[in-house]
């Protein structure tokens, strides 16, 4: 029937371009990762920037893949989701990565402002002294809150779809149907708080840096200072603000996310899924392109950079 049909092109153009973007946001974090694994494997060293990307290029690659495999199921096998503990195992695994997603970044953007911004308070340079130590267990506590999350979420899951099953008939079995909206209130609070204060700090963190670095400037351009350094600090803020912008629409679309979640096949739901999935890729690049280290090598590896270099 036509409705089939229709059903069937919007399953099958979401998965193309989910699956486009999946694959081109694991590769940029491939690339992140081995190129700093293979920097460690030859200094035998990290700084704190590196531990931080490091981390982020993981989670990335492996939220993007199970995002993938969890699209690819629902659109070839979705009769495995009434399978117990197959639902359960998504939720709680995506809730996992896209937390450590978050902190991480978050984590990222406060590094940044720290180690950059030049402040006088006490607190500031205390900070600025202990950020490196800091870096270790702001990583360790991103994780584990991302496990309590994961935890919590595998836990309303399961006992959101023992509830259903209980109240369902053998011979309905296949027709289940999970009403999100009561079941799963408590995720969506969950979700939201960890959004919010996320997006928090690095609200926060993003304009202490950028308030820094526009002071700064102005101060070596009262003083004549040489333009490579005036340009560089331009450099710095432009990137900066590049990332809030990306940032800023992931939240919106994280938000967005939980008000039309239960809304099946719907316009704007694949518009923010679409938005949502391409921040892993975006932001990645622009972390790239703002470290000489793997800008250079990317560079390198770029095949139409390669026949450039070989025509000179």
């Amino acid at each position: 029937s036509q409705d089939k049909f229709n059903a069937t092109s919007y399953d099958v153009m979401a998965m193309v371009i989910i699956t486009f973007e999946a694959f081109a946001g694991m590769w940029i974090n491939t690339f992140i990762v081995s190129v700093l694994f293979i920097a460690w494997v030859k200094k035998k060293s990290f700084n704190s920037n590196e531990k931080i990307l490091l981390f982020l290029g993981c989670s990335r690659f492996w939220y993007l893949c199970i995002t993938w495999l969890y699209f690819f199921l629902s659109v070839i096998y979705s009769w495995c989701f009434f399978i117990h503990p197959i639902p359960q195992l998504f939720a709680a695994t995506q809730s996992f990565l896209n937390s450590s997603n978050l902190w991480v970044s978050a984590c990222l953007s406060v590094f940044y402002c720290i180690k950059i911004a030049n402040f006088r308070h006490i607190f500031f340079i205390y900070l600025k002294v202990k950020i490196d130590r800091i870096v270790p267990w702001l990583l360790l506590g991103s994780m584990l809150l991302s496990l309590v999350i994961c935890i919590l979420v595998y836990n309303i899951a399961d006992e959101a779809h023992c509830n259903n099953l209980n109240s369902t008939t053998r011979g309905n079995f296949w027709k289940l149907s999970v009403r999100m909206d009561e079941h799963f209130f408590p995720i969506f609070f969950i979700s939201g708080f960890e959004f919010a204060t996320a997006f928090t700090a690095v609200i926060f963190s993003v304009l202490l840096l950028l308030f820094s670095l526009w002071r700064h400037k102005r101060k070596m351009q009262t003083n004549s200072v040489k333009n490579l350094s005036v340009d560089a600090h331009i450099k710095a803020m432009k990137s900066i603000l590049s990332f809030f912008f990306i940032y800023s629409i992931n939240f919106t679309c994280l938000v967005l996310t939980l008000i039309y979640v239960t809304k099946k096949k719907n316009p704007l739901t694949f518009l923010i899924l679409v938005f949502q999935y391409a921040f892993p890729a975006v932001h990645s690049l622009i972390l790239i392109f703002s470290n000489p280290k793997l800008e250079k090598t990317l560079l390198r590896t770029l095949p139409c950079v390669k026949c450039k270099a070989c025509m000179r």
